[in-house]
């Protein structure tokens, strides 16, 4: 079994997180300066086996897509182009932001580590993969 990374991407950065092999646990990765990451999802897949990617998909409390969504679409096409034998799933990346700074406060983290956007990334990148993982489950539980 391979691993699920999940992608928190942004315009500047991208948070990633990963499960273990078992796909049991989702821990965070690293955060990526956004121009690199194709290099460094490139690298980490020779590296793991990677069995899924998991995008964050940007909505509005409408439904509708957000304006990031606009920078989204054209990277998950591109990830489906370079990786084409691993899937892509979508999820509702809705509060992930807002969830992870609310975390890290209830984590006991300064306020100079709690401004440290790259680690917002990454632990909204593991809040992603969370999601995913417990969909999985409930998926799974209820036929």
């Amino acid at each position: 079994m391979g691993r699920i990374m999940a992608i928190d991407y942004g315009i500047k950065r991208t948070g990633l997180a990963v499960t273990d092999e078992l796909q049991l646990i989702a821990t965070p990765l690293t955060t990526v300066d956004t121009p690199k990451l194709a290099d460094y999802l490139t690298d980490y897949c020779r590296r793991e086996q990677v069995e899924r990617f998991v995008v964050g998909e940007a909505k509005h409390m409408d439904n509708t897509p957000s304006e990031s969504a606009r920078y989204i679409e054209p990277f998950v096409a591109s990830l489906g182009q370079l990786f084409p034998d691993i899937p892509v799933s979508r999820i509702d990346e809705r509060f992930t932001s807002k969830i992870a700074f609310q975390s890290m406060i209830d984590g006991g983290l300064r306020k100079k580590q709690r401004q440290n956007k790259g680690l917002i990334d990454t632990v909204s990148a593991v809040l992603i993969l969370q999601n995913f993982m417990q969909l999985q489950e409930n998926t799974r539980r209820n036929g």
